[in-house]
């Protein structure tokens, strides 16, 4: 177990993620059924079928961007050193323990008597070099920003890695536990290259098997897995882009689980006596985003004036059917950092056109906005549309496959998108840095391409401050000014649901939307 003189600061931050779910109104388990029958043990075996809304764009941590594609096998094939459990506290994974020998390094002690999937035992060099290939120029990683503090990754014996920093970093446990923090087979990175993106290759309870991109992806057990051993023996993803089509497949039987279920599906399921449901209160928002460097949005006064024309509540309730909470931020009330004092714009349709008027929009004018293909992002696109229309806006709607949809975003071929970020860290910095950040424009998460050099300095003092008051201080005032320049406009804190066949049980969706299938077993 690691050491128990970790700082107080990474204390407090679990105590902080503990209450997450503490005060759920809704579980992360399955609704128990009511027919009255009693539950069969579970048996261990078979193959577990899984149809998902998107398909992964890559398989290769250092490009993951989004947590669709995450969810694919961080946790499954790719572990990181450290993880967290249910109620979202650090546990020992690759390392067993872990401490700060001073501000700048951190001490990890690795797991012995691993093996990757392909047979190369688990040490510090795998580490190094796992680190290492991020850093490379001709790599071109979009996490070698995330880890722009890390000066050298240094292997000081086969089993200890020392995380040398340029300057003090608090959140770097939060990093390390998500898909960034993924140890990859060195063996694997010599002999794939950038082909890793369809050959992973780690340490999980799952080894990759085959990926057929659009149709389905198949994990199989590693029986030779360090911890505990996967339930069943094969995992099957199939990518299912059509709702109705992912639910009737569980209903038939067809899918054990489905994700992404629509809200407005939820009374179906929760009615079925066939299918269970999965929801758990997320980390994650949705926002209305705006290309900053194209007309007319790089006019704050026209961004605010669309804030101030988007009515929440109403996208809450019908939209969403409920499912969320209306956001003023791009960071959950849940996550470390929220500010919760933030005013957010009043549904003042006068101002708006005020605002329209004074940037020389007195008549409107016509623009676009992209989504993906999920249904409730299309509902929500055409609600803005309807909105907006009130105030002059003539709002066109672009409706893209998930892939094609992020690849247009982060090229900034857009006007307007429908955005979200999971938030896999659970820390207020995986927001800032990705979202908002001048270095992160394009594939890192800055899709709006908002810059301030006011913004960039706070977020980056945020990284070094190890005090959490201080912290909390710092991204209080990153936050206001973001909301005052709205290059978005946040919509709604995320709620995911998925649902299951009743034979399907230990399956639950942590909150960041993966979907927890380990310890998973079909009656």
């Amino acid at each position: 177990m690691r050491k128990s003189k970790l700082l107080g600061t990474f204390l407090g931050l679990s105590i902080i993620f503990a209450s997450v779910l503490t005060g759920c109104s809704s579980s992360s388990e399955p609704v128990v059924s009511s027919n009255g029958t009693d539950a069969k043990a579970p048996k261990e075996g078979g193959t577990l079928i899984v149809a998902r809304k998107a398909d992964a764009t890559t398989l290769d941590p250092h490009f993951i961007t989004n947590n669709p594609s995450a969810n694919y096998i961080l946790g499954k094939v790719y572990e990181g050193l450290v993880s967290r459990d249910k109620n979202m506290e650090y546990q020992p994974a690759l390392a067993t323990e872990w401490k700060q020998l001073d501000d700048k390094t951190w001490e990890f002690k690795l797991r012995q008597g691993v093996t990757f999937h392909d047979g190369t035992p688990f040490n510090a060099e795998a580490v190094k070099k796992t680190f290492d290939r991020i850093f490379q120029k001709d790599l071109n990683s979009t996490k070698a920003a995330v880890f722009a503090m890390v000066k050298e990754v240094k292997a000081t014996d086969e089993f200890t890695v020392q995380f040398i920093l340029d300057y003090p970093y608090a959140p770097l446990l939060a990093s390390l536990v998500g898909n960034d923090g993924s140890i990859m087979s060195p063996k694997a990175i010599e002999q794939y290259g950038k082909e890793m993106s369809k050959h992973p290759v780690g340490t999980g309870p799952f080894a990759f098997e085959s990926w057929t991109p659009g149709q389905e992806m198949t994990l199989v057990k590693n029986g030779n897995y360090w911890g505990n051993k996967a339930k069943v023996d094969k995992i099957v993803y199939k990518v299912v882009p059509e709702d109705t089509t992912r639910i009737a497949m569980v209903e038939a039987g067809e899918a054990h689980i489905a994700d992404n279920l629509p809200s407005a599906d939820l009374d179906r399921v929760q009615s079925s006596s066939s299918m269970n449901l999965v929801r758990a209160n997320g980390l994650g928002v949705e926002w209305i985003g705006f290309n900053t460097k194209k007309k007319p949005f790089d006019d704050v006064r026209v961004r605010q004036a669309i804030a101030h024309a988007i009515e929440k509540d109403a996208i809450i309730q019908g939209v969403y059917n409920s499912v969320g909470s209306s956001a003023v931020s791009a960071l959950s009330p849940k996550v470390i950092g929220y500010n919760p004092n933030l005013k957010d714009y009043d549904y003042d349709v006068s101002k708006a056109k005020a605002l329209l008027a004074e940037a020389g929009f007195a008549n409107g004018f016509k623009t676009s906005i992209i989504t993906d293909d999920r249904k409730e992002r299309i509902n929500l696109a055409e609600v803005i549309q309807s909105q907006l229309k009130g105030i002059g806006i003539d709002l066109e709607i672009k409706v893209m496959e998930y892939g094609a949809y992020l690849q247009a975003a982060a090229k900034g071929e857009h006007e307007m998108e429908i955005g979200g970020w999971g938030n896999a860290t659970g820390d207020g910095d995986s927001v800032q840095y990705s979202v908002f950040h001048s270095k992160s424009f394009g594939d890192a998460g800055n899709h709006t391409f908002y810059s301030n050099p006011e913004v960039d300095k706070l977020i980056e003092a945020a990284r070094q401050e190890q005090d959490p008051a201080k912290r909390n201080e710092i991204y209080a005032k990153v936050q206001e000014i973001e909301l005052n320049d709205a290059p978005m406009v946040p919509i709604r804190t995320i709620d995911y649901v998925a649902v299951t066949t009743k034979e399907v049980q230990g399956f639950w969706v942590d909150p960041i939307g993966f979907l927890m299938l380990n310890e998973v077993t079909i009656q």
